[in-house]
């Protein structure tokens, strides 16, 4: 079986630090490995309009500004295709056929929607289209028969619906959709990065994201003024390491040659951790590490996103093409669900035959 990922992200704004530690990096090393026989990646605009049905303008606007971050941190075009959900009409076929298969039940007991729910306190009025997300994604991952989807750990409980609608829909009508392996970041730190206020979630509306966009100006000032100890008022002041943002991003981003370069007097992180925890570490000094790190990480994505801006019709024709390619595989998957369910009625004679035999010829 040829091995296949699908991941994508929702066109609600710029891409930042989070994404990229979480999803972006590992993304691009995935594409790199040369494991993968077909690696595609959604923009998932017809999701991100479950939650701004009202502002579509938003939605509209954001997936060339995804697009960009998806090239410039180092997506292949030769090797990803990258396209746009909404361009894919059997995605929304295949929705409704696992709908069937599904229980209201069973999505209200989904800790990620019931989370993402009261996140955005829609109380009772949750929109269906919100509210039937895991099956949406489902819908998502089989259609292109994915083997292998790179998520976040708060996405697990919607790969294990996901895989529930598999072996329900296989079970029914025999096997036709391929039960897809979760693929979670290997770095602890990455799982969930903070914003920079020491919030647990980067929020556009709370200013505490950093990114990729962003210019070395604005990075440096988000990284001053990032959440440490409250306590560690002095320098002299032992300081905690938890929910220390600061160390949470150190353990996302630096290696040792970090060090070697930035902060010679310390051979690695744990080094530097031990010195804070026992007092006698500034946190200026600590956050003037950690943006060099940043300050290097970003400044090529940042350059060549500068490049891609310069020639949007390379970038248009990209979608374009990526569209193509998706609908062609969804289709001959929607062509085999049909199949499988008895939905087929006019591919070939099977349905005629069927109603000879039952009225006579």
């Amino acid at each position: 079986m040829p091995r296949i990922i699908l991941t994508g992200d929702r066109p609600t704004g710029r891409l930042h630090i989070g994404h990229y530690v979480g999803s972006l990096r590992p993304r691009v090393q995935l594409q790199n490995s040369g494991e993968f026989d077909k690696i595609l990646i959604m923009i998932a605009d017809a999701q991100a309009l479950t939650d701004n049905a009202d502002h579509p303008e938003k939605v509209r606007q954001n997936i060339m500004e995804v697009a960009l971050d998806y090239l410039s941190v180092g997506i292949d075009p030769k090797i990803a295709t990258i396209f746009i959900q909404s361009q894919i009409a059997e995605l929304t076929e295949l929705t409704f056929y696992y709908m069937n298969l599904v229980t209201v039940s069973r999505v209200q007991r989904n800790p990620t929607v019931k989370a993402e729910i009261q996140m955005r306190n829609f109380e009772a009025s949750i929109p269906v289209g919100f509210f039937t997300y895991p099956i949406s994604q489902a819908s998502d991952i089989t259609a292109f028969k994915a083997t292998d989807v790179p998520v976040g750990e708060d996405q697990k409980p919607m790969l294990e619906q996901t895989s529930e609608i598999v072996h329900k829909f296989n079970s029914i009508y025999g096997d036709v959709l391929v039960d897809p392996n979760i693929i979670l970041p290997k770095n602890d730190a990455c799982l969930r990065l903070p914003g920079t206020d020491g919030k647990a979630k980067m929020s556009k509306s709370l200013g505490n994201c950093i990114y990729l966009s962003d210019s070395e100006a604005d990075i440096k000032a988000k990284v001053m003024s990032m959440f440490t100890d409250p306590n560690h008022l002095k320098v002299s002041d032992p300081g905690n390491l938890d929910g220390n943002t600061v160390f949470t991003y150190l353990d996302a981003f630096c290696n040792d040659e970090h060090f070697e370069k930035y902060l010679p007097e310390y051979k690695n992180l744990d080094e530097l951790k031990a010195h804070y925890q026992r007092g006698g570490l500034g946190d200026m000094k600590v956050k003037k590490f950690l943006n060099s790190i940043i300050q290097a990480e970003l400044e090529p994505i940042r350059n060549r996103r500068k490049e891609f801006e310069g020639n949007i019709d390379y970038v248009y024709n990209i979608l374009k093409e990526g569209c193509a390619k998706a609908r062609d595989i969804a289709s001959q998957t929607l062509k085999e669900v049909k199949s499988a369910m008895k939905l087929n009625f006019f591919d070939n004679s099977e349905y005629l035959d069927e109603l000879h035999k039952r009225f006579g010829k």
